[in-house]
């Protein structure tokens, strides 16, 4: 069983190629003994052992369906409705919705967004993900907001000015859908059955080079083996001994497996309580709480409702259906979310050896691991009991996580209190806390103060106060946060106390009086809901030929097979004979010298062919600047010093661990965008641009304001990390490189550099990436070059695959910014000057900084026109891992602090955002402060409907309604306009070429230059190429990118892959179809066939290549003046977000956006890049947060400890309209879209700053005040000051070194 292949599941960073489900057939799984069922679950792959598999049929994606047989309707749907575009996590997708069907085949939409709340996504952002799956719900929950049956956006309401344009809402018919057929199903194999049934069973043994896996079959058998073995780990679901082993280089010579038990599983209910099996997965536990609360009186299972509000949110569905009871209980993690409150609920865990069994307290000294309160090492957990909560008895359990669902708690807590029978009088308290400490910690001694005493507020701060002094966070802990964790500590007590009077006032309202209505919104946790949503587009005119695509929302050309995993990334290629498998040794020290490397250890290691170092490079090792291989001094931790190649990659990670390199630190180590200023540390010169006299203009204004503002950087996390294989060729020092990459041309310029031949030796190959987002422009050139000196020196092929940890390390991702301004201003808003300075954190290297400061500078007056405006910008050079191109390439980063000043000028003049954003907009053709001219219609008509649309106005009277009603919970809308520029400023980048060959059957093989990254080039192409040959899609096929068909192709970046692409295959397919021309002219009711057929006869040349010399841009830095952009896409979003003031939790309600498409070449395609962009950049500007220390190593290398935005964080109605109009310079006067709907992301950042002012107005803080991104939880919270943020305990920042800063 596994979650898929391709997907990066908590807390694993492999690709894995089985997949979700598992059944069992053994009488452990149901609670009558002796009859089989079997039971579907879904699994993390890569953290299933082989061992455990034993008696279980495993379905991996191939086994749901395939393109060779018959493939299955989840896998038709989610590929039908667009749920897939890089389908690298597509497998995963299956397999979770797959098996929820398995066990409940009519499922509620709640099931669909439970079952994927443990699967990533980085490109579609999940909303058709999740619409595939809803479509085997009973109720088709697709669009049905009035309930009338009727389409709420239709016609009517959305009609536009212009009445002869039909606009469409359906991407997908799904009349095509074949139907789910649960009979068709396979059956649980019979053989297994027959084992599970056969009374004689045997104890399992399977030996390995250096451990043993045993499985006992009978509970004696087991108490046994613990006896013998008393150090052995007892694995059931791996969930902790997988990590500790993979992570933490943890060994084990012996491993007990008591898998499928009959004694661990089973649940025993009594009149007192429950005692569950120690076997029980969380799943399986979530299960048997949710039926005894619905057997019980509400009273009796306060414990199990606490325990079930967690079960929710822990992890993932996958990790859930592994992780047992007894294992968490045991493994007591610090940041557990279920024992806090099985101590709290007083719960006892059964133990079990030889000697007999005994009983211990699940309570604060067993979680704080006190020695006398633990298992003795031949122990087992046999099961946990957990009692009814008796009447006036109220138990709780809080957290809080940078992400809702499969992200562990910040802090959290359990927390119980028993009054007097009948009084408000405190007999017992208990409050566990987890995340803030080694364990879990017991507030044993607040807690034995504060018995006796009435539960009121006077109650509440003497507590607070006592918790804080024993629960002390020191500043430099591990984990940071030490401020946030604090106040959480008692703000959760907060909650907890007003939970217990809102109880008391139930049980006896005129006793007890209830907690203020302000208040009654603190306690409600945000739901967890079904995001559903509307896409409008422009319908294809009725008079267009119907076999002529252009405009239809064509599925992805890939998708059926990215759905049954049939697609072909660059790992799936099947092994070459003798590859060996390169592992990175990188630097540990941000800038050293190197004083030795020494392999001889590494050498030695069975398996290990060589150790490839700087010396082994046999052309440039420094390239552009860029270093392949670190010679004589490292100058960033990451950076990679030398690589081992060896028969397996367990064998070259392990060798790879046994290089020792002995290293002097440098001066001086410059980490963040402060230190490079102090120590004039630079990239690249100063860009500037100006207009209007701004020194002038600050003279006449009535305000001036200065800020400062800083953006954090991102990650690209696409699903397919870098992958490379390289294959040395017999002869001529040819080398052919298979990769997932943005830029093929890049990657064989490098390479031949480094190995010193002529770039036509160099065969570049690129099928499809799984996702890139900028990240596979420039890395893949540097890391290709990395592999391809060690394939020449060991002359094998070599397979290069990053792990998660080390991609995100070593490639880096979106620049850091730190923006200041200064504004000058009218009292009715009216901005006069602005003066704007960028530094962006470039890191060591020059990469792309250059270019992204130069687009920063341009780019960033946005949507606004100054009149007196200077922007300079500067890249500074650091000791990080060099930034690279990011989808925005620095817009993203710059428009913030441009709507930042916005924002501050509003608050300034006492007015609404919106009302000086309309101020101070664009309103007539101008130029810009560049001085390109900019027609602002399409700029103004977004806007404008975007704020009609969203009902803007009443909306935010009804947040203002709310504000006033509730303390502690706050709404907050944004609405942000946008003008973006898409290509490049050199028009020699914007030149692409195609080769089209028509063969003699009528088919037509179609290649050009751009890159398959999941953003749907190649069907696009193929769109392009029927059109223009006038022949069905069916006819055309489109192999791969690669050097040797279409050479020197530029980087398919800048959102203008189809822009240059299209063109190129176009005037191919004109010159081709002109051949044709008199073929057709003799016989003009032939078919297509004839005319090749007969064209051939008559020498006519059917292959062609094709041309497009790119749009005429230039910039003058010089003047600061020039035509950098061929055209601008404009677009505005309006969000809307409550947030929770104690804790900095948000949620996101609704989002509208619009975005000028022109005419869509394929709506589908684009309104997917629009919504994947956009929940990518809310992701950047809300959980996505990079940790380094203050050494500059950093911390942030997966996705246990990254959070990027899961299935729960999106907008529970999510809108996107495309408008149409005329870009005749394009294209069929389409538009680029890949990177612009980024930045409106940024709504969802600037209605958190919305609902935060709001909170900060009502506690009397009213001076302006700057939110910087990301708008973590952290930051919310402590923005939202109050007398809890008051309370805690401060520390001076001179006396201590903090765990983790902020590089920007």
């Amino acid at each position: 069983g596994s979650s898929s292949r391709r997907k990066d599941n908590f807390p694993c960073h492999k690709k894995n190629r089985t997949s979700p489900e598992r059944e069992s057939g053994a009488n452990h799984m149901c609670h009558v003994i002796n009859t089989v069922t079997s039971v579907h679950y879904p699994v993390t792959a890569c953290l299933v052992p082989i061992c455990s598999l034993y008696g279980a049929a495993v379905t991996t994606v191939e086994g749901v369906g395939s393109i060779k047989t018959r493939i299955h309707p989840v896998q038709e749907r989610l590929a039908k409705c667009h749920g897939t575009q890089c389908g690298f996590c597509s497998p995963g997708m299956v397999m979770s919705i797959y098996t929820l069907l398995r066990n409940h085949p009519e499922p509620t939409p709640e099931q669909i967004t439970e079952s994927l709340g443990g699967n990533l996504c980085r490109c579609t952002g999940y909303r058709p993900i999740v619409e595939s799956g809803k479509t085997f719900c009973v109720e088709s929950a697709v669009c049905q907001m009035k309930g009338s049956g009727k389409c709420c956006m239709d016609q009517e309401e959305r009609s536009f000015s212009d009445k002869q344009e039909k606009i469409c809402t359906k991407l997908y018919n799904e009349d095509e859908f074949q139907p789910l057929d649960p009979t068709q199903e396979p059956i649980f194999p019979p053989e297994l059955i027959r084992m599970a049934e056969d009374p004689n069973k045997r104890r399992l043994v399977f030996q390995g080079e250096r451990t043993t896996w045993i499985t006992p079959v009978t509970l004696n058998d087991l108490l046994e083996l613990k006896t013998n073995f008393p150090k052995a780990p007892l694995i059931m679901g791996n969930t902790t001994v997988g990590p500790s082993v993979k992570f933490s280089n943890k060994f084990h010579p012996v491993f007990i497996s008591p898998l499928g038990l009959p004694d661990l599983y089973f649940v025993d209910s009594t009149d007192d309580g429950v005692t569950i099996g120690a076997g029980y997965s969380l799943a399986q536990l979530n299960d048997a709480l949710q039926f005894i609360v619905s057997e019980q009186p509400k009273e009796k299972t306060k414990t199990y409702r606490a325990l079930l509000k967690h079960l929710r949110t822990l992890a993932g569905a996958q990790i859930r259906n592994m992780a047992t009871l007894g294992g968490h209980v045991v493994s007591r993690p610090n940041y557990s979310d279920l024992n806090p409150i099985l101590a709290a609920g007083n719960a006892i865990i059964n133990l079990i050896s030889k000697e007999g069994e005994r009983q211990i307290p699940l309570d604060g000294h067993f979680l704080e691991r006190s020695p006398d309160a633990s298992l003795k090492p031949e122990e087992v957990v046999l099961s946990v009991y957990i009692p009814h909560s008796p009447q006036w008895h109220f138990v709780s359990g809080l957290r809080m996580a940078q992400r809702q669902e499969n992200a562990s708690a910040i802090a959290n807590a359990g927390m119980s209190v028993q009054f007097e029978e009948g009084t408000d009088r405190i007999k017992a308290l208990q409050m566990f806390y987890g995340s803030v400490g080694p364990t879990v910690v017991s507030a044993s001694q607040a807690c034995q103060q504060l018995i006796g005493r009435q539960w009121d507020d006077q109650m509440l701060s003497d507590a607070c106060r006592l918790v804080l002094d024993e629960i002390y966070i020191p500043p430099a802990a591990k984990g940071g946060m030490v401020e946030y964790r604090r106040t959480l500590i008692i703000s959760l007590l907060f909650k907890f106390y007003l939970r217990v009077r809102q109880g008391l006032n139930k049980m006896d309202p005129q006793k007890f009086p209830n907690i203020p209505e302000k208040f009654l919104s603190a306690l409600e946790d945000f739901p967890i809901e079904t995001p559903q949503g509307i896409q409008t587009f422009q319908c294809v005119d009725p008079s267009q030929p119907p076999q002529d695509p252009v405009g239809h929302p064509v599925m992805h050309q890939s998708a059926i097979k990215h759905a049954t995993g049939e697609a072909v990334f660059v790992d799936d290629m099947p092994p070459i004979a003798q590859e060996l498998f390169l592992a990175v040794v990188t630097s540990t020290r941000a800038h050293a010298k190197i004083i030795s490397i020494d392999t001889s250890e590494a050498l030695a290691l069975p398996g290990v062919v060589d150790v490839i170092t700087a010396e082994d490079v046999p052309g440039d090792n420094n390239h552009q600047g860029e270093i392949f291989y670190a010679q004589n001094e490292v100058i960033c931790v990451g950076q990679i010093v030398c690589t081992v190649a060896a028969d397996t990659y367990a064998h070259a990670k392990e060798a790879a661990k046994k290089v020792k390199i002995a290293y002097e630190d440098l001066e001086p180590r410059i980490i963040t965008i402060e230190q490079a200023l102090e120590h004039n540390s630079f990239l690249s010169v100063e860009k500037k641009i100006e207009q209007g006299n701004v020194e002038q203009a600050f003279k006449y204004v009535d305000q001036i304001i200065e800020g400062e503002v800083h953006v954090e950087g991102q990650e690209h996390f696409y699903m397919e990390t870098q992958t490379i294989l390289a294959i040395p060729q017999e002869e001529d020092k040819e080398m052919v490189l298979h990769l997932g990459t943005q830029f093929p041309t890049h990657v064989q310029e490098y390479v031949a550099a480094a190995l010193n031949v002529p770039r036509s030796r160099i065969a570049c190959h690129m099928k499809r990436a799984g996702g890139a987002f900028g990240g596979k422009v420039t890395k893949p050139a540097l890391l290709g070059a990395v592999c391809a000196v060690a394939a020449n020196k060991t002359g094998r092929p070599i397979r290069f695959v990053l792990e998660r940890g080390n991609d995100m390390l070593i490639t880096a991702g979106r620049h850091p910014l730190f923006g200041k301004y200064k504004i000058g201003f009218m009292n009715n808003g009216v901005i006069k000057a602005a003066d704007v300075e960028y530094y962006i954190n470039g890191g060591c290297t020059p990469d792309e900084s250059e270019m992204v400061i130069e687009f920063i500078v341009l780019k960033s007056e946005n949507a606004y026109n100054i009149p007196n405006f200077r922007c300079r910008g500067r890249a500074c050079k650091t000791n990080l891992p060099s930034n690279t191109a990011f989808r925005g390439f620095g817009f993203p980063q710059a428009t913030v602090v441009v709507e930042a000043y916005i924002t501050a000028v509003a608050s300034q003049c006492n007015l609404p955002p919106e009302q000086v954003k309309e101020i101070n907009m664009y309103k007539r053709t101008s130029e810009t402060a560049y001085g390109q001219t900019f027609n602002p219609a399409l700029l103004r008509r977004c806007w404008k409907e975007c704020l009609e649309k969203s009902s803007f106005s009443a909306r935010k009277q009804a947040a203002e309604e709310f504000n006033k009603n509730n303390y502690w919970k706050k709404r907050g809308l944004a609405v942000v306009p946008m003008k973006f520029t898409i290509g490049i400023p050199l028009t020699y980048y914007n030149q692409a070429a195609a080769l089209v060959h028509i063969y003699l059957d009528g088919s037509v093989l179609v290649i050009h230059g751009g890159c398959e990254i999941g953003q749907g080039l190649h069907t696009k192409m193929i769109q392009v190429a029927s059109r223009e040959l006038n022949i069905p899609e069916s006819y055309i096929h489109l192999p791969e990118t690669s050097t040797i068909t279409v050479p020197n192709a530029v980087f398919t970046a800048g959102s203008m892959g189809t822009d240059i692409n299209g063109k190129a295959v176009q005037n191919a397919c004109q010159i081709l179809m002109a051949r044709l021309q008199p073929v057709i002219r003799k016989n003009p009711k032939g078919t297509w066939e004839d005319w090749v057929a007969k064209a051939f006869e008559e020498s006519i040349s059917l292959s062609t290549t094709g041309y497009f010399k790119g749009y005429q841009t230039n910039m003058d830095w010089e003047k600061g003046k020039g035509n950098p952009y061929p055209y601008f896409v404009c677009g505005a979003s309006c969000s809307e977000v409550e947030v929770d003031c104690l804790t900095g939790a948000h949620k996101l309600l609704r989002t509208d956006i619009f975005v000028d498409a022109a005419f869509s070449i394929n709506p589908a395609l684009d309104i997917g890049q629009v919504e994947g962009a956009f929940i990518q950049g809310m992701g950047l500007y809300t959980t996505e947060e990079l940790k380094y220390s203050p050494e500059g190593v950093l911390y942030s290398r997966g996705p246990d400890d990254y959070k990027i935005p899961t299935v729960t964080e999106i907008p529970k109605e999510f809108y996107v309209t495309l408008v149409r109009s005329q870009n005749p310079i394009a294209i069929y006067s389409s538009k680029g879209l890949g990177e612009a709907a980024m930045f409106l992301g940024s709504s969802v950042l600037f209605a958190i700053y919305d609902a935060v002012t709001a909170a900060r107005r009502e506690r009397g803080l009213t001076k302006t005040f700057t939110l910087s991104s990301p708008a973590t939880p952290e930051l919310i919270r402590m923005t939202c000051v109050d007398q809890f943020t008051d309370l805690i305990p401060r520390d001076d920042p001179s006396t201590f070194t903090p765990w983790s800063i902020h590089v920007s």
